[in-house]
């Protein structure tokens, strides 16, 4: 976890979320939508609800009912605006703390993800001289939570983020305020928020003061590190329920920056980087990244099929690194031809072809869009075991990689395979499925390969306890490969 310095922050604004926040919205928006939803709302439906603009919810209950989205928007709007003209509450200490504040000649901001109909009346109610600027959802072209509310809102006060509090009550507001560069204040109101650096954590607003915010712990200044998760989502994640909000809360809780992505079923690079606020790019039909860092420039073929490899470009301040994912033909399936069939390394090695074809494939893509001053990370799922792995076995496709100048950061951070397997395939898949009761081979075939960077760490993850195959359903880790996350550092290139 990243430092954090107690300093005497330079306060120039601070920034107010609005529903939850400043006043006691956030139950009269979740009454709302349970009413135009026609059920109760649960936990599991806070992503799509909390700090969300209407037209995401309306989208949402339209994915889940047929009916029109915009339909659904208007009669949310109307329920939530009758709520609020008859509703409003201030929330604990929040008009003390506004009035201190402008005692204390520090700007304040209105930030919501609501539109600008409902932030006029909210600003009607708490009288809208409070305030130097508000910056709704119709004011920008993406919403929380994405940065984009708080950036408009530092611009528009000409203040820096990293010199503001931004006072938010939902885990969206949060990540769009920190993505903006902003210290936090978290003020629950309905979900939990956990304290991080640069995120300080209260109950309530009742005795925050001009002076306690400016003495807020700050984050330390970003870290010259760049986390890179190989992920296969295993048909988009579709064979787990709920699986959208399980992804996002894996992204959540590994703090990777950027994401290779395979089996994304056509949409969930965009469905996912929607949510959080992030970039994407999609090739075909099951390949994706998508990166909390700009993407400047799209490799490979877009219309590839199912099999391949497709990069991008991204910027990280003053760097750029090269991301690529790739996945490549499932069989013929070494591992079971080794243990099933009993075959020797040299027929196991020829029945490579394929997918070594695709890799050769891949790294030449790569080479043809590479710049040597920019670094090169390659992952993917090779449904093939690495000859790192296997002492007796060659295996054709990673040592073509090796061959081309990529490391593999697994085997870098762990270097012996006795005692860090770092299997990837199967957390779920215990027993082969053909109903023989034979132990399914567990192998390492999900990799992060580079060319260019230290690493700083590599792991295998898999969140919760999943069940096995075929009662998976409920399961918290919405596939059925591990992923692969590797930390890099951008302080020391290597040669």
């Amino acid at each position: 976890m990243k430092e954090t310095t107690v300093t005497q922050l330079p306060l120039q604004a601070v920034l107010f979320d609005m529903d939850g926040t400043l006043v006691d919205t956030e139950r009269l928006w979740w009454e709302a939508v349970e009413q135009v939803a026609g059920r109760a709302l649960t936990e599991a439906d806070e992503p799509e609800v909390l700090g969300r603009p209407v037209e995401h919810t309306a989208d949402w209950l339209a994915a889940a009912t047929g009916a029109p989205s915009a339909d659904l928007a208007e009669a949310l709007h109307r329920e939530f605006a009758d709520r609020v003209r008859t509703g409003i509450v201030p929330r604990p200490g929040a008009l003390d703390l506004l009035d201190a504040l402008a005692r204390d000649g520090v700007p304040t901001a209105l930030v919501t993800a609501s539109p600008r109909a409902v932030a006029d009346t909210v600003l009607e109610a708490l009288g809208a001289s409070r305030f130097a600027v508000s910056v709704t959802a119709d004011d920008t072209d993406r919403t929380k939570p994405a940065p984009d509310p708080y950036l408009a809102a530092c611009r528009a006060l000409g203040v820096d983020p990293a010199a503001c509090v931004a006072v938010e009550d939902t885990r969206t507001g949060v990540s769009s305020a920190e993505a903006a560069g902003c210290t936090v204040l978290a003020v629950p109101s309905l979900a939990p928020i956990e304290p991080a650096p640069g995120r300080t954590v209260l109950p309530s607003l009742e005795g925050v003061t001009t002076q306690r915010l400016r003495t807020l712990p700050t984050a330390a200044p970003p870290s010259p590190e760049l986390r890179v998760m190989s992920w296969n989502l295993w048909y988009g994640g579709t064979k787990v329920h709920d699986h959208l909000a399980k992804q996002l809360k894996v992204i959540a809780e590994t703090g990777v920056d950027v994401v290779g992505l395979q089996e994304t079923y056509g949409t969930a690079a965009q469905d996912l980087a929607d949510a959080l606020g992030w970039y994407h790019h999609r090739a075909g039909e099951n390949l994706g990244v998508i990166s909390r860092y700009p993407i400047t420039a799209a490799f490979g073929d877009p219309d590839i099929g199912f099999y391949g490899a497709a990069g991008v470009r991204i910027g990280v301040g003053e760097r750029q690194v090269d991301i690529w994912t790739a996945h490549l033909d499932y069989t013929p399936y070494g591992p079971y031809e080794s243990a099933f069939d009993g075959l020797a390394a040299a027929e196991l090695i020829a029945h490579e072809e394929v997918r070594l074809a695709q890799m050769r494939d891949a790294l030449r893509r790569i080479e043809e869009a590479a710049d040597p001053a920019v670094p090169v990370v390659l992952v993917g799922d090779f449904n093939s075991p690495s000859h790192l792995d296997w002492p007796e076995v060659e295996w054709p496709v990673t040592k073509a990689a090796q061959e081309a100048g990529l490391s593999d950061s697994y085997r870098e951070a762990h270097p012996d395979p006795a005692t860090r397997p770092g299997h990837t395939w199967s957390p779920i898949h215990v027993l082969h499925e053909d109903g023989s009761g034979r132990p399914e081979p567990q192998d390492r075939i999900d990799f992060v390969l580079h060319r260019g960077l230290r690493v700083v760490d590599s792991e295998t993850y898999v969140g919760g306890d999943p069940r096995p195959w075929p009662d998976v359903e409920h399961n918290e880790w919405p596939s059925d490969h591990a992923a692969v996350i590797t930390t890099f550092s951008l302080r020391e290139l290597r040669e």
